[in-house]
């Protein structure tokens, strides 16, 4: 198997990430969006700091990981939201898994407390990542929204760390 590697996400790997990010969107499970932002548009809505890509030994893209504050208000500075994605190609490799276990130890190394997320049902690989992760189901939001003319719940998580106290 190839080796993957993590890696702070930069500017030049726009394309890459916006293309994974599309393909996510596509497969329908992934988000009530259905059209990837502009990259000025991405860069705006996550943090800087807890922007991560995983490359394959060709340095090929193929998955990202990043955060977005959950308010501008300074009590929830150590609350953040966090989206994860992977190339098609590259599922059921575990790099879903090493991007979330490499944002996690960015996160925590910065004082976050709560990293949450919020999942539709119907994505059970992406439930099953986040509770071997250490999240856990602390709600669901019933028929919130319809997307692609259905109703869809989503199922919010969150992992708090147990080394911010």
């Amino acid at each position: 198997m190839a080796e993957i590697t993590v890696r702070p996400m930069t500017a030049g790997d726009a394309a890459r990430v916006l293309a994974i990010y599309q393909a996510g969107l596509d497969g329908g499970d992934a988000s009530f969006e259905t059209t990837a932002p502009t990259w000025a548009e991405f860069d705006a809505g996550k943090l800087p700091a807890h922007r991560l890509v995983a490359v394959g030994d060709d340095s090929m893209v193929i998955g990202w990981i990043a955060v977005s504050p959950t308010s501008a208000r300074a009590v929830y500075a150590g609350v953040v939201e966090h989206s994860v994605y992977v190339d098609p190609a590259a599922r059921g490799r575990g790099v879903a898994r090493l991007l979330l276990d490499a944002l996690i130890a960015s996160t925590e190394a910065a004082g976050v407390w709560t990293i949450q997320s919020g999942v539709f049902g119907e994505n059970t690989a992406s439930l099953r990542l986040h509770e071997r992760a250490g999240f856990r189901v602390i709600g669901v939001r019933e028929r919130v929204a319809r997307h692609h003319g259905r109703w869809r719940d989503v199922i919010l998580l969150e992992r708090r760390s147990p080394v911010i106290t």
